[in-house]
This record gives C-alpha cells, sequence and structure tokens, in this order.
C-alpha cells in the first residue's frame, strides 16, 4: 500500500470533485422534476441541449465528446427521440454511417419549452451568487476538465 499523501492542493480538489459529483446528482434529479411534464428527464434534456447548441448538425459520437459521456449512452437517447419523432438524422457527408442528428420542429419546440421552465428556477438559483464567483467556478472547473482531458489523450 502506498504510503504517499495528497497535497494540499491535491485534498482540495479531491473535496472539489466529491462536490461536483453530489451537486450533479441533484442537478439531474431537479432537471427530472423540472421536464417531467414534457415527457422528459435530465438525460434527454441534456441530450436535446447539446444538439440545439451545437453550431451545425453532428453526429451521435462528435455529441458524446461534448458531453464527455459514452457514445452507446448518447446512441440509445437519439433513437429514443428519432422514434419520437423529436430529432431526425442527415446523412453525412464526412462518413457513411455516422449520421448528423438535428431536431426536428417538434424537438425545438420541446427544447424551447424546457427553457421557458428552466429560466425562472435558475434565475432563483442564482439569486444569491455574485457573476464573478460563478465565473471563478466556471475557471477552475475548465482548467480540471483540460488537465483529464489532456491524460486521456496521453494514455491512448
Amino acid at each position: 500500500m502506498s504510503k504517499e499523501q495528497r497535497t494540499e492542493a491535491g485534498e482540495a480538489v479531491t473535496a472539489l470533485i466529491l462536490d461536483v459529483f453530489k451537486l450533479n446528482g441533484r442537478l439531474l434529479i431537479a432537471g427530472d422534476r423540472l421536464v417531467a411534464e414534457l415527457g422528459l428527464t435530465s438525460a434527454r434534456w441534456q441530450v436535446l441541449g447539446v444538439i440545439a447548441y451545437a453550431e451545425r448538425p453532428e453526429s451521435v459520437a462528435w455529441h458524446a465528446r461534448t458531453m464527455g459521456l459514452h457514445r452507446q449512452g448518447i446512441q440509445r437517447i437519439v433513437n429514443e427521440l428519432k422514434t419520437e419523432g423529436i430529432v431526425e438524422f442527415q446523412t453525412n457527408p464526412h462518413h457513411k454511417r455516422a449520421h448528423l442528428v438535428l431536431l426536428t420542429t417538434k424537438g425545438q419546440q420541446l427544447y424551447e419549452a424546457a427553457i421557458a421552465i428552466q429560466a425562472p428556477w435558475v434565475n432563483a438559483l442564482a439569486s444569491q451568487l455574485k457573476t464573478n464567483e460563478i465565473a471563478t467556478t466556471r475557471s477552475v472547473i475548465e482548467k480540471l476538465k483540460t488537465r483529464l482531458e489532456e491524460e486521456n489523450e496521453s494514455s491512448t
């Protein structure tokens, strides 16, 4: 068993990671409640969001990478959304099998309805926070995400 101890920064990042895990769980529960009346779950809403925010139609694999998730999980959700007429596939000129994913009109309306529910909720959630605190938190998260991505790239 290794006797190596965490540095002070290592301890702080460990505590942050645990807090992020707890926050993620609470966000998923809150998201499920927020969009349940629309027939969505947090997972489906996340997929709709990544498709809606993409600058152009992208493949399931691209969306999965953007979200930091496994392609198979995103593919399952996209397939469900396609069956329900929320997304559609478009031929990808760069890849025969990896179709591009787009929101249908129904999907765009569903996403906009979710955002209409989310906006007052998130405004209330953020009401006692300062924008500079939020910016600092985002900066730390972005640095950690970048380090993890670099580690992943160097190990493959």
